[in-house]
């Protein structure tokens, strides 16, 4: 079941992505304006924090069966690491609302703030589900709650061009 969820949410976010960049067609140079606002230095910030939760969950996953006290302390920094992506993030958005610019300003910032708050919303449910298992890291829960983080990386590697770079 974890597989169809995962596909699933991969292809609503590939839509999202589509629509931006189908989106992005009409207004070049608007767009381009627009992610000039953009902290570039956060995303790849995040970037480095969720690659690296990746991999310890990735451990997890391998040390659950013959270790899970250390499979345990693995998963809760993966999760601990998501709250500095979220932190990162909320600064962000503090920043950009500070400025005035929301939803509203540009269709750029409609797609931006939906995509990647989006993606925070999957960033808290990843980390909860990292915390539930590492109460007693089964190996089989530990692999079905790092798959869905490997997800959640996936999508931000897959965001941060589309959305901070192109």
């Amino acid at each position: 079941m974890i597989w169809v969820l995962i596909i699933s949410e991969l292809v609503v976010f590939g839509a999202g992505l589509l629509a931006l960049l189908a989106t992005r067609l009409t207004d070049p140079a608007g767009f381009a304006e627009a992610q000039s606002h953009l902290h570039r230095v956060g995303a790849a910030v995040n970037t480095v924090v969720l690659v690296s939760s990746g991999y310890l969950a990735a451990l997890a996953v391998r040390l659950a069966a013959a270790r899970p006290g250390l499979a345990r302390l693995l998963l809760i920094l993966a999760a601990g690491l998501g709250a500095v992506f979220l932190a990162v993030k909320a600064s962000e958005y503090a920043a950009l609302f500070a400025q005035g610019i929301g939803t509203e300003t540009h269709a750029f910032f409609t797609f931006s703030y939906l995509l990647t708050g989006f993606h925070a919303a999957h960033v808290l449910a990843g980390m909860v589900l990292l915390l539930l298992v590492a109460v007693r890291p089964a190996p089989r829960p530990v692999g079905v709650a790092a798959a869905f983080w490997h997800m959640v990386d996936l999508v931000w590697v897959l965001l941060v061009p589309v959305v901070y770079l192109l």
